[in-house]
């Protein structure tokens, strides 16, 4: 069974930085895309960032400061995040897409506050 786990959540202040990760279990074939989404409560969710065979892609809201990469076994992606903001705090969650299927991780909360 194919699963999706993400680290790297939790509290930091205003300026600081938080690295995520998510690591596969199971095995996935032909995988596209990895990335990242977040989502608060009451709003959809969004993307923060993708990598895929274009290259990567963020949201305008992140670029400069969030960066997302793959060990060389694609079997782990990480954001990293920097210069984290209020505005940033959100539930996040990784993605994995084949060509047939996409995998969401459970979600990992990381709140941005004073």
């Amino acid at each position: 069974q194919v699963q999706l786990v993400e680290s790297g959540g939790g509290l930091v202040q205003p300026g600081g930085s938080l690295r995520l990760s998510c690591a596969t279990s199971g095995s996935i074939f032909g995988i596209t895309a990895m990335g990242w989404f977040r989502q608060v409560t009451g709003n959809q969710r969004e993307l923060v960032a993708i990598l895929d065979s274009s290259g990567t892609n963020y949201a305008d809201s992140v670029k400069g400061r969030f960066t997302i990469s793959t060990d060389n076994g694609k079997n782990t992606v990480f954001l990293q995040m920097n210069s984290l903001k209020p505005e940033d705090t959100a539930v996040y969650y990784c993605y994995v897409l084949t060509q047939t299927t996409p995998f969401w991780g459970q979600g990992t909360q990381v709140t941005v506050s004073s």
